[in-house]
């Protein structure tokens, strides 16, 4: 057999194009060893590396394609490829695979440039670029709400920490969103979702929000914040704002549920994966009482959290049964994803907070959210800029699969 032969075809792109060049090639009995084609703006760029048959003379077949590309208003052009170079392009097929996710309000020029520079000084090599979100109108691209482009990524990584320190470190500096990942077969099969609630999954935290109707807002809001940033133990926190809460009427609890304000882009996210498949589960230090209400709202598979303990009509400023800590809610995700049959891998596990940090460390797809800076450091990933439905992204989800 001869050398590989390239054919790089651009023109305006039309239905067909594809079956007429072909039909060209087949009648040559030619065999097609790779192909790609992308469109942008209606302006097609389609490529095909062939191996023609030995007894078939060469300039016959690119003759015949020239003219079919011709006749079709397409460029067309031939580059003949060393046995060699093909060879040594085929090894390389065995090596590492990752995807970069960029999210932000919109995409410019200088983000993508920056954050190729960081892929090319770590020695990889961009294979593919696709745009995940939907198609910007004119008259709102600088503007935006949200937008992301994925970069599919081929060579092994030297340095992982280094690498994943230069992402956040340029994702700050621009003010986006970027995420690593291994380009593996989980990555698309995730199949159980697990949010933490306060802060998360709803817009504030709830046990804030029952200390300002008991009068002890700011002390509570402050033993909050400590934890959150994981300066406290959780259970000693969570004790010592239960005891300010003691004494405070049940009827606080329909209230305080009445108003609770779902975090961005969180019913899109829930019904798009819901679609797909995914098991969805509650993993709070919060209440189970105003977990029960966001599962009945969201349709919420599992909902696991802490239990007030009511007595006489009034909160008591203690918890039923054990507390839900780290400890426990990674505990937690690994029953759940042994419940559904399937491995941690096969998990995503979302929140905000130091005792958050054990499940996102042992999921698939770990996402600090509007995190901490403790936990956003120490997270695998981290989302800043976007609401919740950005992590459909991080999944590789293209927003024209989230319509109807």
């Amino acid at each position: 057999m001869t050398d590989p032969i390239l054919i790089s075809i651009t023109g305006l792109d039309r239905p067909g194009i594809t079956a007429a060049l072909t039909r060209v090639l087949a009648g040559f009995d030619v065999n097609v060893l790779d192909i790609g084609q992308s469109v942008i703006h209606d302006a097609l760029s389609l490529g095909m590396l062939v191996q023609i048959p030995d007894a078939t003379e060469i300039q016959t077949v690119k003759e015949a394609v020239r003219e079919a590309a011709g006749g079709l208003g397409l460029a067309v052009r031939f580059v003949d490829i060393p046995a060699q170079s093909y060879d040594e392009w085929v090894e390389k097929q065995g090596k590492p695979r990752h995807v970069v996710t960029l999210l932000a309000q919109r995409v410019t020029a200088c983000q993508i440039s920056r954050l190729a520079q960081v892929v090319a000084d770590n020695g990889l090599n961009i294979d593919k670029i696709t745009r995940l979100s939907g198609r910007i109108p004119l008259k709102s691209a600088r503007s935006t709400s949200q937008a992301s482009v994925e970069f599919s990524l081929r060579g092994p990584v030297d340095d992982l920490p280094a690498l994943q320190r230069g992402f956040m470190a340029l994702a700050d500096e621009i003010e986006v969103d970027i995420a690593f990942q291994e380009n593996n077969l989980y990555r698309r099969n995730r199949r159980l979702l697990a949010f933490d609630m306060d802060s998360t999954l709803i817009k504030g935290e709830v046990i804030d929000e029952l200390a300002k109707r008991a009068g002890v807002g700011e002390q509570v809001a402050a033993i909050t914040e400590r934890a959150m940033r994981g300066e406290l133990d959780f259970k000693q926190s969570l004790g010592e704002r239960l005891s300010l809460l003691r004494g405070l009427p049940e009827s606080a609890l329909d209230e305080v549920a009445g108003s609770l304000t779902l975090m961005d882009g969180a019913e899109r996210l829930i019904c798009t994966v819901k679609k797909l498949g995914y098991k969805t589960a509650i993993l709070s230090g919060g209440f189970a009482y105003f977990g029960r209400v966001l599962q009945q709202k969201l349709g919420i598979d599992y909902v696991y959290a802490n239990e007030l303990e009511i007595e006489n009509g009034a909160i008591t400023g203690r918890v039923c049964g054990g507390i839900v800590d780290g400890p426990r809610k990674a505990a937690l995700l690994e029953e759940l994803a042994k419940k559904e049959g399937i491995s941690l891998e096969q998990t995503i596990a979302v929140g905000d907070g130091a005792n958050d940090l054990p499940m996102l460390s042992i999921a698939g797809l770990g996402i600090a959210f509007r995190a901490k800076p403790l936990v956003k450091a120490s997270a695998k990933h981290a989302l800043n800029t976007l609401g919740l439905d950005a992590i459909l992204y991080l999944m590789g989800v293209h927003e024209r699969e989230t319509r109807g």
